[in-house]
């Protein structure tokens, strides 16, 4: 592909403002897909509508392995080959580790977490209350539960957890690449030497379950186990982290709706829902390569192409969600695409769903005059990263 093939905006596409979606992706799906120009001398068809990215999401001609010859590689973080595990496999080879972990992720298994995420939320909630105000939310609360959970998922020890929590932090932090770099390398080692440990001697915990099922039987390496953690750990955290953030400044700013949902608790799965829906964190790294021709939207993608699929187009298509740039708790967005759909829907999305309950109830009831500190337009947006959200969240009550 060449620059002369480039018949749209640069991808990713520009918010007007911070905390609407990009005006591009409306006209974009007025039209069949189109290609854009990504980072560096290379283009990809972006599909916006609901109809294409959800056929996308699950045609198997469309890879995510980006070891493929014509992935573009400089969208993403360089990371070595398997280094994130199955998220970068195609079937059957995906769904062969996928299988492993799924069980661990039910909604059965989940409901059995909710006295331990409960629990972390109540003693984070305690932190804060005890802090000065006003109090940055994002990093007080959304940042540190998905993280504590998934490390007392895997079986980290006490002892250790505030490292981990150092780590999985700066690992995060896309502002400072050079140390992200280095928290990698530490997350990794720190993974390496946990789940040889737990090589030696299982626990009750999802390291020592995966170790004596899979690794020592031999249907799982030690090196995969590892990059298998690594994805859970950094998937699971930094999407959810901002999904809650995100949440409980739409409930601050819309009081109305919170004053509905504190009358009416059955309304917490349809604003769930409807803020999955509506802000679609996931923004900009769906990214997929042609293995072989095939047509979408009656567009005609051949192979080797590469292929951007816009979550956040589908989630916000009028029509399928009508007025799909308002938040409207009362609509069905049960069909949103903010888990993915397909061989790649993610399987952390029952845990996901159960730290939002958890966090949303547990912080409106601790904090019944839980207010922003400062007016709504100042309240920092990352929108430059790969998954959206907010800098910080700073709150008062």
């Amino acid at each position: 592909m060449t620059r002369t093939d480039v018949v749209a905006p640069s991808w990713p596409l520009r918010r007007s403002c911070p905390m609407a979606q990009p005006p591009a992706l409306a006209a974009f799906r007025e039209n069949p897909p189109r290609k854009v120009s990504l980072p560096g001398e290379q283009t990809a068809w972006l599909l916006t509508r609901y109809a294409d990215v959800r056929q996308a999401l699950a045609d198997p001609r469309l890879s995510v392995d980006d070891q493929h010859p014509e992935w573009p590689n400089r969208l993403l973080f360089p990371v070595p080959p398997r280094a994130v595990s199955f998220w970068r496999m195609d079937p059957p080879e995906h769904g062969k580790y996928r299988r492993m972990v799924a069980p661990e992720f039910t909604a059965h298994r989940t409901q059995a977490l909710r006295p331990l995420i409960q629990a972390i939320a109540d003693e984070l909630l305690d932190e804060m209350a005890a802090s000065p105000r006003p109090v940055d939310f994002h990093s007080a609360f959304s940042l540190p539960l998905p993280c504590i959970v998934i490390a007392r998922i895997f079986g980290v020890p006490d002892e250790d957890m505030s490292e981990f929590k150092a780590n999985t932090s700066a690992l995060l932090n896309q502002k400072e690449p050079e140390k992200a770099v280095q928290a990698f390398q530490a997350t990794t080692a720190y993974l390496d030497e946990l789940s040889r440990a737990r090589e030696r001697e299982p626990r009750n915990d999802l390291l020592s379950r995966l170790t004596v099922k899979y690794v020592r039987t031999g249907e799982l390496s030690h090196d995969d186990l590892v990059a298998m953690l690594r994805l859970m750990l950094v998937a699971g955290h930094e999407t959810t982290a901002n999904q809650i953030a995100l949440s409980v400044f739409t409930l601050l700013d819309r009081p109305g709706t919170l004053a509905e949902l504190r009358a009416d608790p059955s309304l917490l799965t349809p604003v769930i829902d409807e803020l999955l829906r509506y802000w679609s964190v996931a923004q900009d790294n769906v990214v997929r390569v042609a293995t072989e021709a095939l047509t979408v939207g009656g567009t005609r993608i051949p192979a080797g192409d590469a292929v951007v699929i816009s979550v956040p187009g589908a989630n916000h298509d009028e029509t399928v969600f009508p007025g799909a740039a308002d938040i409207d708790i009362h609509r069905d967005s049960s069909r949103h695409l903010a888990f993915g759909h397909g061989p790649h829907f993610c399987p952390g999305g029952p845990l996901a769903r159960t730290e939002l309950e958890i966090a949303l109830t547990t912080v409106f009831r601790r904090f019944p005059d839980l207010r922003l500190a400062v007016p709504r337009d100042q309240v920092p947006v990352a929108t430059d990263t790969l998954v959206y959200g907010l800098k910080c969240l700073p709150v008062t009550w």
